[in-house]
């Protein structure tokens, strides 16, 4: 594969990270909206034990408006997924391999996974979202 994203693959996960050596799934977000799109997106604070805050957080913030549900995910887009009932990652689209996500996972670090890897990972997508703001 040559895309950009060779670029984050390997890196760790750490908490709380948004790179350019290790990330959490919200800060591989925010560098790659940043250095790809030019986008400043919200720094959202993550707790390593109560990861599903990140959703609360990220749902209560004021930059949630700027972004669209979407049925037909286009590179870029934001993945919102789960293993379980509750969504507690998110990931972020892309246009190869048949599609699928590049994504920060605790204990494994930036991995990017096709539709059938994702699933048979366990995760679930709940909502792909779409950055609105300007365009």
């Amino acid at each position: 594969m040559t895309h950009w994203a060779m670029d984050y693959i390997g890196k760790p996960w750490v908490v709380a990270s948004d790179g350019p050596e290790a990330y959490d799934c919200w800060g591989l977000i925010v560098a790659i909206h940043k250095r790809l799109y030019g986008r400043a997106l919200e720094i959202i604070p993550v707790e390593e034990n109560n990861l599903r805050q990140l959703i609360k957080t990220i749902n209560a913030s004021p930059e949630r408006a700027n972004w669209d549900v979407v049925h037909n995910p286009i590179e870029g887009d934001i993945a919102l997924m789960r293993q379980s009932r509750h969504p507690i990652h998110v990931g972020i689209w892309l246009d190869i391999d048949g599609g699928g996500m590049l994504h920060s996972m605790q204990g494994a670090g930036v991995v990017f996974q096709n539709l059938n890897s994702l699933a048979l990972s366990g995760w679930k997508i709940e909502n792909y979202y779409r950055y609105n703001k300007g365009e």
